[in-house]
């Protein structure tokens, strides 16, 4: 995943870019850039690595010698971006939230028309060069945007730097949200609303799906109507997103409640504690804990923030080791206890399993596991949410191998959450994790807890029905 923030003023933007995309960290570990236009001095742009420090302490020495009032950044998972494009829009920045799956075809297209590629990433060519190429074909922003939306499968939402302007670009179906934020004599763009109430910034609409802006220092503009489809990203609620962040108005945080609330009144087990595993099942736990009226207690304590999500390290020992230092159990709350614990979701049970033997080790009774939404049984096809390598590394397509003793299956049989091949599923993801019970989130519950018509959310991820 990515993250971008942008912002126009009538006086110096460089502290807002900078804190308004650090306020994105939590989307993208790998690589993060900030560009700046002033007349004087050009387009002026740094990009670090934060695979070993921080946003804040990686880009706080480059502010003294950023100037202009108008700025974006990003915060990315993979490519090194904002790219700095020269072409015949003119001279411009930008920065992508997107997931290309045809990027090897684009790539053939692009050296057939003799395009050079000049920047790389992971050894391959970056994405985001990629678009502004693609956006570069068009006779102006609005219809080389519209090029983009027409060739890429997946995802892709953008946001482009002139000598004038920002142009923020929704992605043709919507997966990724952006917000428009203003204030007195200043504009902003988003990804996250968390990042606009410290900066003064109030949200002013959220682009729709397909939508395409200019901000410049008086307004916005609209270059592009909204599509009327629409197929946000469900589990942006689940987990993605900060708990104070609003997508299509909806806070993140309420509807984690809502999600918890709604995995307590399908259960009847009885239990001493409810605990959310941090950090994102700490919203989902409040809700159970509401509604059952279990008390809500902290048997982890949370160490290495450095480590935002566990299973982004590449290496499975790495995952291993990340998943075992991120959290440190207290037993004092856990011995001869039976506790309910609230999760946002399974991917491959790496973080769960040692979750679990460290709470056997402090002497608890029962665990009984409750995952904010359903099963994960297909890889996200149009976002970057994780790096499983096969369909094999999430832990429905393991269990199935498990039970079938074969790779051969088709998972969409195990998809219906009323179905016996459903249920043998989780019972064998219980076995192997070791809890003394473990329970899914229905789908049409998780609908109902994010308050949006079905057909206006992806779900891919559980029921295999969104398509390029």
């Amino acid at each position: 995943m990515s993250g971008f923030f942008g912002s126009i003023s009538k006086q110096s933007c460089v502290s807002d870019v900078f804190y308004g995309t650090d306020y994105h960290s939590h989307l993208g570990t790998r690589r993060a850039g900030l560009a700046f236009f002033d007349p004087d001095k050009g387009f002026q742009r740094a990009i670090h690595t934060l695979e070993d420090g921080y946003f804040r302490n990686k880009f706080e020495a480059n502010l003294a010698n950023f100037t202009g009032n108008l700025g974006i950044g990003v915060i990315s998972d993979t490519e090194a971006q904002p790219i700095l494009v020269t072409s015949h829009l003119g001279r411009y920045a930008v920065a992508t939230v997107s997931r290309i799956v045809n990027i090897a075809e684009l790539e053939k297209r692009c050296l057939q028309q003799r395009h050079t590629f000049s920047e790389t990433s992971h050894g391959a060519i970056n994405p985001t060069e990629l678009v502004a190429m693609l956006i570069s074909e068009g006779d102006d922003f609005t219809s080389g945007i519209q090029n983009v939306f027409n060739l890429v499968k997946g995802s892709c939402s953008i946001l482009i730097l002139t000598e004038e302007s920002i142009i923020a670009a929704r992605d043709n179906l919507g997966r990724t949200p952006i917000v428009l934020g203003k204030k007195e004599n200043a504009f902003a763009v988003a990804f996250e609303t968390c990042s606009f109430p410290n900066l003064n910034y109030e949200v002013d609409r959220y682009l729709g799906p397909g939508e395409i802006v200019r901000i410049t220092g008086e307004g916005f503009e609209q270059l592009r109507r909204p599509n009327e489809k629409m197929q946000i990203c469900a589990f942006l609620w689940v987990y993605f997103g900060y708990p104070p962040s609003f997508y299509e108005g909806i806070n993140v945080d309420e509807c984690r409640y809502r999600c918890g609330a709604a995995l307590a009144k399908r259960d009847s087990v009885n239990a001493d504690f409810v605990a959310g595993i941090p950090d994102s099942g700490i919203g989902h736990a409040m809700g159970y804990s509401n509604e059952r009226k279990i008390p809500l207690k902290r048997p982890y304590a949370k160490y290495t923030p450095t480590w935002p999500r566990s299973f982004m390290p590449q290496s499975q020992q790495m995952r291993d080791l990340v998943a075992k230092m991120k959290l440190i159990p207290n037993e004092s709350v856990i011995k001869d206890k039976c506790g309910v614990f609230l999760d946002d979701s399974i991917v491959r049970g790496t973080q769960l399993k040692d979750n679990v033997r460290d709470l056997h080790d402090a002497g608890i009774k029962e665990v009984h596991m409750r995952i904010a939404c359903p099963p994960l049984t297909f890889p996200c096809e149009f976002l970057n949410f994780s790096r499983s390598r096969s369909n094999m590394d999430l832990a429905t397509h393991t269990a199935v191998k498990e039970l079938t003793g074969s790779e051969d299956f088709d998972i969409k049989e195990y998809t219906d959450q009323h179905s016996d091949k459903h249920e043998a599923m989780v019972e064998q993801i219980r076995k192997r994790l070791d809890f003394t019970s473990l329970q899914y989130q229905k789908l049409d519950d998780l609908v109902d807890a994010i308050g949006l018509p079905k057909e206006k959310l992806c779900t891919h991820c559980w029921d295999g029905s969104s398509h390029f």
